[in-house]
């Protein structure tokens, strides 16, 4: 079920990702298994890890214009949507083992799960808890360490997160492991024939989608709930965003996949939005790509860097 309703309990922003100063992820990401499609291989950059000089280069920077378009939800008439159109027709694609260059520098392998996933209630941690209960060894490399001594940890402010073992989330398989690199229970769904979204923590599938709530008093009287749908970009972590090692939405090296990204986190939108609305989005985004001259592209974009 859509879970956009969360936000008439929630605060403006949905339970999500943040990074001190000193990049301490308070809720963090475990992405998949599978590299992405992106321009940046690891064939095109040698090694796969870029110099200081490159990823500055890689990356286009964070004030830049951008089309946000409101909707009414077909389905709540006390919600309306605003959508950054400019986010969800790009080319992104998530790049990890493909050139992904990784949040903390010396660990691009594990790319933006270095620091382990906190759960965004009671109800994540208990619907993972169920999918971790059913990998094997075959599909988690650490499932006898995480038998042993548990998945779960508290962090220095006492909140519940996955573990981290041996520099990364605890679910995150290494290079070179049978299973597959990247996230076990990312394996386990594509496994399944399951949405990625099903088994992982809440936060980990949302990224890099960034989804906000506002409440809006209008002129006469009534208000709405503003549900903002949009890139998550270095500031959605918090003022510590800026000083991760490398971050993808931005980098042209992690723009250039062969669909848009409402096409592509069908699935996520989808969930976080509701069918109805999610169909009014798609609308929106193919009126916007049919245009000669779509307004405000993403210059990370293969042809905006033509």
């Amino acid at each position: 079920m859509p879970n956009t309703k969360k936000g008439k309990k929630e605060s403006k922003e949905s339970k999500g990702s943040k990074v001190s100063n000193a990049v301490k992820v308070d809720e963090q990401v475990a992405y998949g298994a599978e590299p992405g499609a992106g321009s940046g291989s690891a064939a095109d950059t040698g090694s796969g890890v870029m110099s200081d000089a490159e990823r500055a280069r890689d990356e286009v920077g964070l004030d830049f214009p951008r089309a946000w378009v409101e909707f009414a939800d077909p389905a709540d008439d006390e919600q309306v949507f605003r959508c950054d159109l400019t986010w969800l027709t790009s080319r992104w694609t998530c790049i990890f083992g493909s050139g992904c260059q990784g949040i903390q520098a010396g660990r691009a392998d594990d790319g933006c799960c270095t620091l382990g996933a906190h759960f965004s209630d009671e109800d994540d941690e208990q619907r993972v808890a169920g999918h971790v209960a059913r990998l094997t060894p075959e599909l988690w490399q650490f499932h006898d360490e995480g038998a042993r001594r548990g998945w779960t940890q508290f962090d220095e402010d006492g909140e519940k997160q996955t573990r981290r073992f041996e520099g990364s989330c605890i679910f995150q398989n290494r290079p070179g492991f049978a299973g597959g690199a990247g996230c076990s229970l990312h394996i386990l769904a594509l496994k399944e024939g399951r949405e990625p979204l099903e088994t992982k923590p809440d936060v980990c599938w949302q990224l890099p989608i960034r989804r906000t709530y506002d409440w809006i008093d209008r002129p006469d009287d009534t208000r709405v709930l503003q549900v903002s749908i949009g890139e998550y970009d270095r500031r959605g972590w918090g003022p510590g965003g800026h000083d991760l090692h490398w971050w993808c939405t931005s980098a042209t090296s992690a723009h250039g996949a062969g669909e848009p990204v409402y096409v592509s986190y069908r699935a996520e939108l989808t969930e976080l939005m509701g069918k109805e609305a999610y169909d009014v989005l798609v609308g929106l985004c193919e009126q916007r790509l049919a245009s000669l001259l779509p307004m405000a592209p993403h210059p990370a974009d293969p042809a905006e860097r033509a």
